[in-house]
């Protein structure tokens, strides 16, 4: 963006119209574009919408009958497998008409869990599920979804498919033992790849083009010899569906990745995993979402939402939509509220509220991340009272040159974004928006915002309305014709 603190109004607004970059100042209680009409009128809702988004969230009530697993086998010494015992106490639960299937005190090694209808898999203090290291132990293939496209494949860790009333919660840890010698090293780059071992790079570039050319999900089959790790806990297509009070250690792959489901509430959940794409909470073309006093301690997104990739999340069409975020703590991870990549069925209705990040690890607050190639649209998305100690990178990052960028013909639309009341205390940028000339980001609104510590300038590419009121950058306010002055 260009240096104005020297020029006209008018001059400003010439240079910004030739660099595809108009800046406007907002005053009064102006409202950015509502994404549904396409006006700047008060009737985009914002606020107004999470009353009602909250009021159909109902984690699910499970009967109070416990089955515990010991009295099914179970051994919690780490060394004996309990997946038979453990899936005999869920179908016994399951059969009952519902309740807990509890996991005591101790260390019980297993395969894949995978829970139905009226049960809640409840891993009390003191208990620790650790996961088979062995991935044979995950077969057979199931119907799940990788990186955006649905695919058979190696069962997630904990898995859910068209249930309804499931529950992980606890005081316990589920351990997935993923580590720098099973499942991390799959992704073939960085410190834990193994020199001319297994790689996912081969299995990822076919299962993309098999969506690409519409080859029926059935007829996707990976699993051994093709190393996409699987997610952790995923339910796929379940109603009514609660993660709550665990501790989430060393996941192959994302930690929680709910896929389209509907009343879903993760709460008080701790995620401490730093391995390759080890996202904390994914949900996944989901509608109804509750995430709220969770911490995040993460090798990638802290919370990432996400809507399918490219061709599948086109043919599925389905958004990420009516989503609440609050009181969460973002420690290490790419961004603390995350939008993307895998978008292209569209986000809406995005809420965030007085949560916390700061850590020199943690890159970026508020992140939206897309291309020409997911295209998809998103709109409304609302950050507000959230403190940022610290980030690498930016507190507001709106970027169209995620990977691919430009390259591809589904221009996506990102409108209506506000940050509100957030401070901030360190960044290389405070806002890094970049979007394509020939599609800009479109209204986007920072309201009382205080952005210090920052290294840089804000970087302002194509966008079409940035709307400002009361925000500084290093205690200078940051208007459409005054650049911030920035430290060296």
């Amino acid at each position: 963006m260009a240096n104005t603190s020297n020029i006209s109004r008018r001059d400003f607004l010439r240079a910004a119209i030739a660099s595809s970059a108009l800046v406007l100042p907002i005053s009064g209680a102006a409202c950015a574009r509502d994404p549904r009409s396409g006006s700047t009128g008060a009737e985009s809702r914002g606020w107004d919408r999470v009353p009602e988004i909250l009021a159909r969230i109902r984690p699910p009530v499970f009967p109070q009958r416990d089955f515990l697993v010991t009295e099914f086998g179970a051994v919690g010494d780490g060394e004996r497998m309990n997946t038979d015992a453990i899936r005999r106490a869920i179908e016994a639960c399951h059969a009952a008409g519902g309740g807990r299937v509890v996991i005591p005190e101790g260390r019980f090694l297993t395969g894949p869990i995978h829970l139905l209808s009226q049960v809640n898999l409840h891993v009390a203090e003191g208990a620790t599920l650790a996961f088979s290291q062995n991935p044979d132990d995950f077969l057979p293939l199931v119907f799940t979804r990788w990186e955006g496209v649905e695919l058979m494949n190696y069962s997630p860790l904990i898995y859910a498919f068209e249930q309804e009333n499931v529950a992980v919660t606890g005081a316990g840890v589920l351990d997935g033992q993923a580590n720098s010698e099973v499942w991390w090293p799959w992704k073939g780059q960085g410190r834990r790849a193994q020199p001319g071992g297994p790689h996912q790079d081969a299995a990822r570039d076919r299962l993309f083009r098999m969506a690409a050319e519409a080859v029926p999900v059935e007829q996707r089959r990976f699993g051994p010899g093709s190393y996409l790790r699987p997610n952790f806990v995923q339910p796929y297509r379940c109603r009514n569906v609660l993660i709550e009070g665990i501790t989430v250690r060393n996941s192959p792959m994302w930690e929680l990745h709910p896929v389209l489901c509907e009343n879903v509430t993760v709460r008080g959940v701790r995620i401490e995993s730093h391995g390759p794409n080890n996202d904390g909470c994914d949900p996944e073309s989901c509608r109804d979402v509750l995430i709220e006093d969770c911490y995040f301690d993460t090798g990638d997104d802290c919370i990432a939402l996400k809507s399918g990739r490219n061709e599948d999340g086109r043919r599925l069409a389905t958004p990420i939509e009516n989503v609440i975020v609050r009181n969460c703590h973002m420690k290490d991870g790419h961004g603390g509220v995350t939008i993307g990549s895998e978008i292209s069925g569209g986000a809406r209705h995005i809420f965030a509220e007085n949560c916390r990040m700061d850590s020199p690890n943690l890159e970026r607050g508020l992140r939206l991340k897309t291309n020409a190639r997911r295209g998809g649209v998103i709109e409304e998305v609302y950050m507000r009272n959230c403190t940022v100690g610290q980030v690498s990178n930016a507190v507001l990052s709106i970027d169209f040159f995620y990977e691919e960028g430009r390259e591809g013909e589904h221009l996506p639309v990102v409108r209506a974004v506000e940050m509100r009341d957030v401070t901030s205390e360190h960044s290389t940028y405070p806002v890094f928006l970049r979007g394509f000339e020939d599609k800009p980001i479109e209204s986007v609104r920072i309201v009382d915002c205080h952005f210090n510590g920052a290294e840089r300038e804000s970087v302002v590419e194509n966008v079409a309305e940035l709307l400002l009121e009361n925000v500084t950058v290093n205690g200078v306010e940051w208007t459409s014709e005054v650049e911030q002055e920035v430290s060296a």
